[in-house]
């Protein structure tokens, strides 16, 4: 619970207040300089400060001044993205790390200057709301960047036009230089020129905007994805690829360690064994081994590898290609823990009771000699027909070995929502054979809560050193979102009290509570929406998803730098590396580890986002060859201006305009989220069911456009008509009232 202001501090709005009214950054120290504060106020409102943060009310800026939460420091660095015909500059800033997309901000430029502001330039600039929006005052122009965008070229008489991938860019660029492209390429292009004359230059053509492959393409460009090593990098990654894996490690390579992974997996970073333990001081218990590829034996700290590796922060996975964290001499072979082969691994060994509790874990580098690796399916397949290799000496002790640490998760209750993962399968020339939700196995919860006892020991074993920990941190719910979880329950009947102590377990109750109703799905994704996003860092506050207090990334550092840092820590707090003392966690990364969380975890936001944009661009071409026809959709959003559905099974969101509803008017319902028309109270509300018309599937922008069946709005539900509803009102058909039945 938010601690209360103790007596002399100021309230959390007059808080607010004044870093709303201020006219310069506003941190601690002046904030206790504008309350009079000292001493044991001090420390008070330090904590003050951080129950805000903590509540979603503030977030802190570089330099540790604060500003609103999802608002724009003081003071900062923005990037020009566009200029209007009328020379109206846009910025955004250089720097973002909250949820959502970076606001565009309105610069206002005073006095005379030697030129005006042009895409790519940037320049530091005082803030302030205005209105529903967000202005800049320039206060210095900065070295200039080069504003991109991806677009597909087409021609209009002589000219030569840049269409913008991007949704959100409704503007079409005339191409001064197109370089070797044609009409129909999908390129890359900088903004060039001054307003009124914003002309695109072309700087890389990619190839056929239409071919699959393009997709991913389109997403490691639009977000800025680093999708190529240099070739220092590269020699650098043969060179260690052949170090010797040295006498001074635990030869594993007798136990029948298998890794299990998808069919398609591009690495394997981790194998798994488990036996039953023959202490009688763990009676039922096991002894259980998670071996992860020892990356940082290769990947030394301040070599070309790594400085790439935390550029990247992550691997990125399409469906037709990864963009990987390291070089794939080293992801897809020496650190791959392939069947067979001696590999070098980070091997954590745990002690677990006959309730799946850990009673001891102690890490060590070994050698290890995978003994299979197994696919989820057939994995699951072996286990079920009670038949197969390594039955016995492997799949056996490990599923026994699940039911125990099942059984702790299931005492622990962390947060259960069944969310189904989109599978995109191509065929061998890269073109679309499904899409579908990819199915989930006791093979892929067995393998997820051999992870998660690793990562917990991890982070345990660094916390038991005092050792510097880069925690994986979920956060609680902030007030702000369960307040608006509670008022959308309420439109469905179901209670859900604000004053109790928020636990994982609380949603779930509320899940089962709902049961199978219709609405479902869409009260599962409200409750998705209401988590906040987890981060990297090294202050710890938990993980309330799992419903753990200490947790860490210790299990894929092929593909997570996250991963490594821990990987790092542990060598040296543990001295695991005596003759090898340059693999261990140097002193400036420690001193460094809360920028570092913030880049990576930045990064691991880009990578989600793409990925996901990528996905919706696949579906969107599955799609393309069924416009016209009628689809079965479930409504996942309604605004004033229209509601979004997706398509059932395949996913993807496309919006139907309220233009299109009929020549009737349509009130808003904020608090219910539902469109209903006025005349006859046909209602279209978030989760109803219908089909609806695709009247556009666009695979470049991933976009889809759907229609109701007739302007009718047959596939609604609908109420008989009202004796007071039967004359139209004055005005444009399609228009909307907004209601709020919260006020």
């Amino acid at each position: 619970m938010p601690r209360r202001p103790a007596p002399g501090l100021p309230s959390r709005q007059q808080i607010l207040d004044l870093i709303a009214s201020s006219a310069t950054p506003t941190g601690k120290r002046e904030i206790a300089r504008a309350f009079g504060l000292h001493g044991n106020e001090k420390i008070a409102l330090k904590a003050l400060l951080k129950d805000m943060a903590d509540e979603g009310l503030i977030d802190s800026a570089p330099g540790r001044a604060f500003h609103k939460m999802g608002g724009v420091p003081k003071v900062t660095v923005l990037r020009i993205v566009d200029v209007a015909d009328d020379g109206q500059a846009f910025g955004v800033p250089e720097s973002w790390h909250a949820d959502g997309p970076p606001p565009r901000l309105r610069v206002i430029e005073r006095g005379k200057r030697e030129r005006a502001l042009g895409p790519g330039d940037r320049i530091l600039a005082r803030t302030e709301e205005a209105g529903n929006g967000w202005v800049a005052h320039p206060m210095k122009r900065l070295a200039r960047g080069e504003e991109q965008v991806l677009g597909v070229l087409h021609q209009e008489g002589e000219r030569l036009w840049l269409k913008p991938v991007d949704k959100r860019e409704r503007r079409e660029l005339m191409v001064s230089d197109a370089g070797e492209a044609q009409a129909g390429d999908l390129v890359l292009a900088e903004k060039a020129g001054r307003p009124p004359r914003i002309t695109a230059r072309v700087v890389e053509r990619l190839g056929e905007p239409f071919a699959p492959r393009s997709f991913s393409l389109i997403a490691i460009h639009k977000h800025n994805i680093p999708d190529r090593f240099s070739e220092d990098t590269i020699a650098e990654a043969i060179r260690v690829a052949h170090l010797p894996l040295g006498e001074q490690r635990e030869d594993l390579r007798h136990l029948p360690i298998v890794a299990i992974d998808p069919a398609d997996a591009r690495d394997h970073d981790d194998a798994v064994w488990a036996t039953a333990d023959d202490d009688p001081a763990n009676p039922g218990g096991f002894l259980a081994i998670v071996a992860i590829a020892d990356v940082s034996f290769y990947v030394r700290p301040g070599s070309d590898l790594d400085r790439e590796a935390r550029r990247r922060g992550n691997s990125v996975y399409f469906p037709d290609r990864v963009v990987p964290m390291l070089p794939e001499e080293l992801s897809a072979d020496i650190c791959s823990l392939k069947q067979g082969a001696d590999r070098a691994a980070l091997v954590c060994h745990l002690v677990i009771s006959a309730d799946g509790a850990l009673k001891s874990w102690k890490f060590t580098r070994a050698v290890i000699r995978v003994a299979a690796n197994i696919a989820y399916e057939d994995a699951q397949a072996a286990v079920d027909a009670d038949s197969g290799p390594l039955l016995e000496e492997a799949l056996k002790p490990l599923w026994a070995c699940w039911a125990a640490l099942a059984r702790a998760r299931d005492k622990r209750a962390p947060l259960d929502l069944d969310l189904p993962e989109r599978r995109v399968v191509l065929d061998e020339k890269g073109r679309i054979l499904s899409v579908a939700p990819r199915e989930r196995l006791d093979a892929h919860r067995l393998i997820e809560d051999y992870m998660i006892a690793a990562n917990v020991a991890a982070a345990k074993a660094l916390e038991a050193k005092k050792a510097p920990v880069m925690y994986r941190i979920h956060e609680p719910p902030s007030r702000e979102k369960l307040v608006a979880l509670k008022e959308y329950l309420d439109t469905f009947a179901i209670s859900f009290a604000l004053g109790q102590v928020i636990k994982p377990n609380t949603f779930n109750q509320l899940l089962e509570r709902v049961g199978e109703r219709d609405e479902r799905p869409q009260i599962m994704e409200q409750v998705l929406r209401t988590q906040t996003q987890a981060y990297y860092g090294p202050a710890n506050a938990g993980h309330f998803g799992l419903a753990l207090g200490s947790y860490a990334h210790f299990t894929s550092p092929i593909r997570r730098y996250a991963d490594l840092l821990v990987h790092r820590a542990l060598v040296g707090a543990y001295n695991l590396a005596p003759a090898v003392k340059e693999t261990r966690l140097p002193a400036e990364d420690e001193d460094a580890f809360v920028r570092i969380g913030e880049a990576i975890s930045a990064a691991e936001r880009r990578a989600m986002e793409a990925e996901r944009e990528t996905v919706d661009r696949y579906v969107a071409a599955y799609l393309s060859t069924r416009v016209g026809d009628l689809v079965h959709t479930r409504i996942t959003g309604v605004q004033p201006f229209g509601f979004f559905a997706t398509v059932e099974g395949l996913g993807g969101d496309g919006l139907v305009p309220v233009s299109t509803l009929g020549r009737e008017y349509f009130r808003y319902d904020e608090a219910s989220q539902a469109l209903e028309g006025e005349q006859s109270g046909t209602r279209y509300t978030s989760g109803m069911k219908l089909k609806l018309r695709l009247a556009e599937a666009n695979p470049i922008s991933g976009a889809l456009r759907f229609e109701v069946e007739n302007a009718d709005g047959t596939g609604a539900q609908s109420r008989p008509n009202r004796s007071d509803r039967t004359a139209p009102r004055r005005g444009r058909p399609g228009n909307i009232r907004h209601t709020n039945r919260r006020r």
